[in-house]
């Protein structure tokens, strides 16, 4: 895709190269002042507002997947792109945008999108994946900005995601679980059980669309066991319900995944998981957890949340739109570190 000129951020505006940790206070201080415009939940699991260490953490590849929007010498948003590959060969290119509500409705947002969507052109290429290649986008229920530029831009709403909490005082008003099938116990997930955990979890995906592929390698890069409890039926493993405590708030669980075998479901298996790993994050200091839950799950999972307590508190919609056969130009994203002179653009922020 050639660069043209409606593509260039406005007079005074500058996209550039992400300068690494240079630039994670200002990114932070960018997310912060765009909470109230878009109705960010401060306490999300999902998406709330990250500090300059989690920016960090989160943004481990080069700078040129990375850019900084300033105007006269501050920072006023930036975008980032990731990819992975989803379980059924989809490879998906993920690009996020985000810009201060007084900077938008003057063409910087969709510079910034069209940046995203040139470098991503430019990775297919590269990455040797345009057969199954899809541009990817984010944005919450309450970010209006972004939601109606990604719709302009030819971005279609494939699934979203729901965020419920529950208030962990509640649990004492729940009547007893119905009784177990026989010969089913649960107990929590020792060393020695974690790769039958992580395959019960990986097998309950197995025909589920649009989720990421998940190795052993990156559950074991972030087992927290604490609260994870397990189901099982004789030898065999028939669910789990991973349960951990925010790292940056330890009043707050959640429930990262709550998995149970087809031939263990509707039998009393998967409440009683999740309200025993509820417990545990409850005597290990949780006043409230939090989970999502894909709107369209097969398992009406939701109904199971609902019936424990959860509420809701919002929704998180995931866009995607092919990408194109076009040709990249040579002289992809050149104009992204100069002051521009001329107009418009397109990005995750608006």
């Amino acid at each position: 895709m050639s660069v043209n000129d409606t593509d260039r951020p406005p007079i005074g505006y500058v996209l550039r190269p992400c300068r690494g940790h240079e630039d994670h206070d200002a990114m932070a201080a960018v997310r912060l002042g765009c909470a109230e415009r878009d109705r960010v939940d401060t306490r999300s699991v999902l998406e709330g507002i990250p500090t300059s260490a989690e920016i960090g953490q989160s943004l481990h590849d080069s700078p040129e997947n990375q850019i900084v929007v300033e105007r006269d010498g501050g920072v006023v948003g930036y975008a980032t792109i990731r990819w992975w590959e989803e379980r059924d060969g989809t490879w998906l290119y993920l690009h996020r945008g985000y810009l201060l509500p007084d900077h938008r409705g003057r063409g910087v947002g969709s510079a910034m999108l069209a940046w995203a969507e040139d470098r991503i052109r430019h990775l297919v290429r590269q990455h040797g994946t345009s057969r199954t290649a899809v541009f990817g986008a984010n944005a919450t229920d309450g970010e209006r900005d972004a939601t109606a530029l990604l719709v302009g831009a030819g971005y279609r709403r494939v699934f979203s995601l729901v965020e419920l909490e529950l208030e962990l005082a509640d649990l004492s008003r729940l009547p007893d679980g119905r009784r177990l099938p026989p010969g089913v116990r649960i107990g929590a997930v020792e060393t020695a059980d974690y790769r039958d955990a992580w395959k019960t979890v990986v097998d309950s995906y197995a025909n589920a669309a649009y989720t990421e592929k998940w190795t052993f390698e990156s559950f074991l890069a972030t087992a927290d066991p604490t609260c994870w409890r397990a189901a099982w039926d004789g030898d065999r493993m028939a669910g789990v319900a991973l349960c951990s405590l925010r790292r940056e708030d330890r009043t707050l669980g959640e429930v990262e995944e709550l998995s149970v075998r087809a031939e263990s479901r509707r039998s009393g298996v998967g409440r009683a998981l999740l309200v025993d790993g509820l417990r545990c994050l409850r005597e290990n200091g949780a006043a409230a957890a939090r989970l999502y839950t894909g709107t369209a799950n097969p398992h009406r999972s939701y109904d199971l949340y609902e019936s424990v307590g959860f509420r809701r508190r919002g929704e998180y919609v995931r866009y995607r739109k092919p990408i194109g056969v076009q040709e990249l130009s040579s002289s992809s994203s050149a104009w992204c570190s100069a002051p521009a002179s001329s107009s418009a653009s397109r990005s995750t922020a608006g």
